[in-house]
């Protein structure tokens, strides 16, 4: 991969029945920059909630997501300096 171009996380939120838990899934072939796994996953956290509404968010995956499956909201590119390349985020 480019350190350029950077790598893309998908995004979702996973429901159980006790929780909803934000997923990263993260590419198979990832930028060496990225040490420690939980930076990028802070990182795109942090971000999907710059960009969405929480609470708004949270209650439509609940509504609309049964347990045991992840509402998938898009995806994140970024550099492991923290750079966002690009953004595909959108509530369901």
């Amino acid at each position: 991969m480019s350190d350029e171009g950077g790598d893309t996380f998908g995004v979702g939120i996973g429901v159980t029945e006790a929780e909803l838990r934000v997923v990263v899934r993260v590419p198979s072939e990832i930028d060496s920059g990225w040490t420690d796994p939980e930076s990028f996953q802070g990182m795109v956290e942090e971000l999907l909630w710059e960009r969405l509404d929480r609470e708004e968010t949270l209650r439509a995956v609940a509504a609309s997501t049964e347990p045991g499956e992840t509402a998938m909201l898009g995806t994140v590119t970024l550099r492991p300096d923290g750079t966002v390349v690009d953004s595909s985020l959108t509530a369901p």
